[in-house]
């Protein structure tokens, strides 16, 4: 999968995982204690949707395009609400030509109190990425294998906060170094919330992957599956997947009140859906 995100931003997967990113911040902001996000795989920053890579492949205009202006329930305006606040707050004259990637948005949603580590490897892009945050002392930007921060960098001095793993899923392996990377992670940091992306394809070891997470016997943790059409028909991206451990006590009955409503707002095929499972459970 050879994966550049300016061409893909603003796309399905990234709806669903910003709007639960957002939500998990949100909860996090209900106590005053500062928290941190860990993003390691964090890009560029911020998208100029009207340039040439994202207009190459239009992804956008089937995932926050389908969104941002459309009639909405109560329950999942409110749900997206800290996500769409974020995107218009970039697009004051409407629409969405720029929108935020995972580190702005945390940015936008951060109190003064809080931090964010945001880490990237490609040298061009960690220059980006330091651009969009130039002078910012919340922040920081550090050109690194973000795999390598799932040890080095937690526990946060925080104490608490939420951990972001989204790799570009460019070489073979990804899922095992999820595996091993949220091993170590969670022995350093208990405490913290795990977030991990993941695509969805036809040939994607899902029932693998799950028998090593459950293996893995971190408590509650669950599994979020949003189709957008047939994966094992269709070639491509079919689906984005979330891995989210120690999520917030609201969520998973969050998720289902409003994931039927947003799977078939970003539906492209038959057999749009989902699947939310809490794979582990309470210690």
């Amino acid at each position: 999968m050879n994966y550049r995100h300016s061409y893909h931003a603003g796309n399905f997967a990234d709806v669903l995982k910003h709007a639960v990113q957002a939500q998990i911040l949100t909860y996090l902001k209900r106590k005053d204690q500062a928290f941190r996000l860990i993003d390691t795989h964090a890009g560029i920053g911020s998208y100029d949707l009207s340039s040439a890579e994202a207009q190459k492949t239009g992804e956008w205009r089937d995932g926050v395009g389908r969104i941002v202006d459309a009639e909405l329930s109560a329950d999942l305006q409110s749900f997206l609400a800290p996500w769409l606040g974020a995107v218009r707050s970039l697009n004051p004259e409407g629409g969405v030509q720029i929108y935020p990637g995972s580190p702005q948005l945390a940015r936008l949603l951060m109190r003064k109190q809080d931090r964010l580590t945001a880490i990237e490897l490609h040298p061009e892009d960690a220059r980006k990425l330091r651009q969009v945050f130039d002078g910012d002392f919340q922040v920081r930007v550090i050109e690194l294998d973000g795999w390598l921060a799932l040890g080095g960098h937690l526990p946060p001095k925080e104490k608490r906060g939420l951990v972001l793993v989204d790799p570009p899923f460019e070489v073979d392996g990804e899922y095992d170094r999820m595996i091993d990377g949220l091993a170590r992670a969670t022995r350093r940091f208990p405490g913290g919330t795990y977030m991990l992306w993941h695509p969805i394809k036809i040939d994607s070891p899902l029932a693998g992957f799950d028998k090593k997470l459950t293996a893995l016997a971190r408590p509650r943790t669950l599994t979020l599956r949003a189709y957008i059409r047939n994966r094992n028909i269709e070639p491509g991206l079919n689906g984005s997947g979330l891995v989210i451990v120690n999520p917030p006590f609201t969520l998973e009955a969050e998720l289902r009140k409003i994931l039927p409503e947003l799977t078939r707002l970003l539906a492209q095929g038959p057999d749009a859906g989902f699947e939310l499972r809490m794979l582990v459970g309470e210690a």
